[in-house]
């Protein structure tokens, strides 16, 4: 539920409410039109959402929701494609204020005009994420799946990282399969929203947001605040979830202890492809744990309507024949602006046999079959971002295989963010000054120290009376009056401050042996810079997994890597649509640090692997070190006075 004082809960129940509507007409050439109740046709604004389809409870629902309003607005139908729509809905509470709730964001859609009235249909921002997504092999968290939808389709999220690794499998790298049905960002975000087990929608800010199904009831709605409702006589619960695997091509079955319940069929979901068997069990055992909340009782109801409700929020329900015992969901709304709210949870009933939870995506998928001649790609893009230091940085990972004997292309486009080192200039600013000098050879003018001139007046006054008698004793000094300018050449240190040039260092790796005769290097100031890769694949051998990496690595500087900034591919004539496993198994291994202290000791350890082949037959290698080796021969270097020696 939106966030609403104490003082709206009480006055939105009331027998009697006062509200208003507001709100406001954004183009995209950021003309605004606000709006009043005024302006809003009776009978016509509404708002439409849900988070399941007509019949069950869904995982992985990217619905957007719809508003349709007609207007008394004398605005050019042509200038609203795609023009913003915000409502508000403002209730009086007891104290006499008014308190405002938003509505939701929506794009235009459809524009129509009458003689008077302007009628429009718009959508959230959910229609953004429709764009083409090319299939990618990408690889994150669930997170980095988010930002990157978010990035490519401009919708803001609504929760930080920390939010969505506290959920379940929030912190699991995702890797998607090569063979999938994703078309669009849309898709991207319906799997994973089955993944943390939820769904997705666009809140009332127009923000991206995860909700997960809760048992926790956020209001009570009584008989007198309704004008019909109608409640099933079962509990719609889910004790099993299945999901396809791919590779096998058979369902794998996922329960609770006491399995009585209704199955969440995944189908396949390209997200939960990849790792061991253990692996997509713990996957698919925390998508059942998040959706083992729901004990939801179906309805359908009209009310006196709750504008703060939102998808996803558990109600109770009394009076009538409603059992205030148990709990529902809203799974979708129908919010007419000055009239009812219709409140709707959909469910199956567990105790049917052919009850089985169906979603729209269990398909077989879109397979990319293997054509003699036929030109293939396997392309990849950075869910996360990286930090390019003085260590090799590993950002492209392509694995691919092919049917033939042949040749493949690798080519990359990364922009790298580069800030360089700045560096202190040091120089002697040299050069001549001229500088004037008095002459010693210039005209001389006399100066008389019996009397002063005065400007003024033209009259000559005396240091002394001359009716005194005293003797004019003038005497003449010579001033001079020409200059001389003397060249002089001089040296000054002078220090500033200039930006570096940061080197980044490509390094290509082909199955983990580091191509050695190619090194692309780039120089760079601070800056985006795009680097271009390209190196050729040659003898690639048929039939087996091969492995391409990237690294980077800067000196005189850093950069960094933003999320979708880095792109590639690998294609080639028979390239398999997914890469066959060759059994080989890469193994990373740490141990803690060995204890010095009056000799080296070695703690025991214990090692255990375990391994499946295909033909599903279990085996297990494990080795022991309990034992004390014993090492010797240490000594310590000794310097003989005298000797100079050791």
């Amino acid at each position: 539920m939106y966030p609403v004082s104490e003082a709206f809960l009480q006055a939105v129940q009331g027998n009697a409410r006062k509200v208003y509507w507001t709100g406001k007409i954004t183009t995209v050439a950021g003309v605004e039109y606000p709006f009043t109740q005024e302006d809003i046709v009776k009978g016509s604004g509404h708002i439409t959402a849900q988070c399941c389809g007509n019949s069950e409870i869904e995982l992985g629902a990217v619905y957007a929701a719809e508003m349709g309003i007609s207007l008394f607005l004398d605005i050019d139908r042509y200038t609203l494609e795609d023009a913003k729509v915000e409502l508000a809905y403002h209730l009086r509470l007891a104290d006499g204020s008014y308190e405002a709730v938003p509505m939701g964001t929506f794009e235009v859609s459809e524009a129509n005009r009458t003689a008077h009235v302007l009628e429009l249909k718009a959508y959230d921002y959910m229609l953004r994420f429709d764009r083409d997504f090319n299939g990618f092999e990408t690889i994150g968290t669930a997170y980095g799946m988010m930002a990157l939808c978010s990035t490519a389709c401009g919708v803001e999220l609504a929760q930080g990282q920390a939010e969505i690794e506290a959920l379940p499998n929030g912190s699991k790298m995702l890797s998607i399969y090569p063979e999938n049905d994703i078309e669009t960002y849309r898709d991207v975000l319906y799997f994973t929203a089955q993944v943390l087990g939820g769904f997705f929608c666009i809140n009332r800010e127009g923000r991206l947001e995860f909700r997960q199904y809760g048992n926790m009831p956020v209001m009570e709605i009584m008989q007198k605040h309704r004008f019909s409702s109608s409640f099933s006589d079962f509990v719609t619960r889910y004790t099993a979830v299945s999901s396809t695997n791919l590779r096998t091509q058979t369902a794998e079955y996922y329960a609770l202890e006491e399995d009585n319940g209704l199955t969440m069929n995944l189908g396949i979901n390209p997200l939960l492809q990849f790792g061991l068997e253990e692996t997509r069990a713990e996957l698919c055992r925390n998508i059942l744990t998040a959706l083992s909340v729901v004990n939801y009782v179906p309805f359908d109801s009209d009310t006196i309507g709750n504008p703060a409700l939102d998808l996803g929020d558990v109600l109770t329900f009394s009076g009538g024949q409603a059992d205030s015992k148990q709990i529902t969901c809203v799974t979708s709304f129908t919010l007419k602006i000055g009239g009812r709210q219709s409140l709707k949870c959909v469910g199956k009933n567990p105790r049917l046999s052919q009850a089985k939870s169906k979603n729209d995506k269990n398909i077989s998928g879109l397979l990319n079959q293997i054509e003699a001649g036929k030109i293939g790609i396997h392309t990849f893009t950075n869910a996360s971002a990286y930090t390019i230091g003085d260590t090799d940085v590993r950002i492209i990972s392509i694995e691919f295989a092919s049917k033939e004997e042949n040749h493949a292309q690798f080519f990359g486009q990364v922009v790298v963010d580069a800030a360089a080192e700045p560096i202190e200039m040091t120089a002697n600013a040299t050069g001549t000054i001229v500088v004037p000098f008095p002459s010693s050879t210039g005209g001389s003018g006399t100066a008389s120290d019996d009397g002063v001139t005065d400007a003024d007046t033209g009259e000559t006054t005396g240091t002394e009376d001359a009716s005194e008698g005293s003797t004019d004793t003038s005497e003449e000094v010579s001033l001079p009056t020409d200059t001389v300018d003397i060249s002089v050449d001089v040296s000054l240190p002078v220090t500033w401050m200039e930006d570096g040039k940061a080197v980044c260092y490509v390094t290509f790796e082909l199955n983990d042996t580091e191509i050695l005769l190619h090194h692309p290097v780039e120089t760079w100031h601070s800056g985006k810079h795009i680097l271009s890769l390209y190196y050729p694949i040659e003898n690639v051998v048929a039939n087996i997994t091969n492995t391409f990496n990237v690294y980077l690595r800067m000196e005189n500087g850093s950069g960094t890597v933003g999320i979708g900034d880095c792109i590639a591919s690998i294609s080639g004539q028979a390239m398999a649509a997914a890469a066959a496993w060759d059994g080989k198994i890469t193994i990373e291994e740490s141990t803690g640090f060995f204890a010095i202290g009056g000799g080296l000791q070695v703690k025991g350890y214990t090692d255990e692997m375990s391994m499946e082949t295909m033909e599903l037959v279990q085996r297990s290698y494990s080795d022991r070190l309990t034992a004390r080796p014993a090492i010797g021969a240490f000594c310590h270097p000794v310097t003989l006075s005298g000797s100079g020696k050791e």
